[in-house]
């Protein structure tokens, strides 16, 4: 159950870095609510987080984590704002999401 609160977690980490990247491209009232979005998701993810690593190992909940964080934030980028999807960096992803999951399986 915590690894589903963890991975719920990441995945609202992607929510935030989402949110951030429309303040951005808003303009007037709009830009607040899009702020305001972020502190939702933020003070959600971070309740996740906190609640995962009750059970879990710190160091472990917080690197699969953070890599949810940035593995969809960085597809999020490519599919949403269209932040360049080279080889490279499409390589690097992969093993990121290979490096999280060889956390998952070897956590006890």
């Amino acid at each position: 159950m915590n690894w589903l609160l963890l991975v719920l977690g990441g995945l609202f980490e992607v929510a935030f870095a989402f949110c951030l990247g429309k303040a951005k491209t808003t303009e007037g009232s709009a830009t607040y609510v899009w702020y305001a979005a972020f502190l939702a998701a933020l003070a959600m993810s971070m309740a996740l987080l906190v609640k995962a690593t009750q059970t879990l190992p710190i160091g472990t909940a917080y690197a699969v984590w953070t890599g949810i964080g940035a593995v969809g934030t960085a597809l999020l980028g490519i599919l949403v704002f269209n932040d360049s999807a080279t080889f490279w960096r499409i390589f690097f992803l992969v093993t990121l999401i290979g490096s999280i999951i060889g956390l998952k399986a070897v956590s006890h």
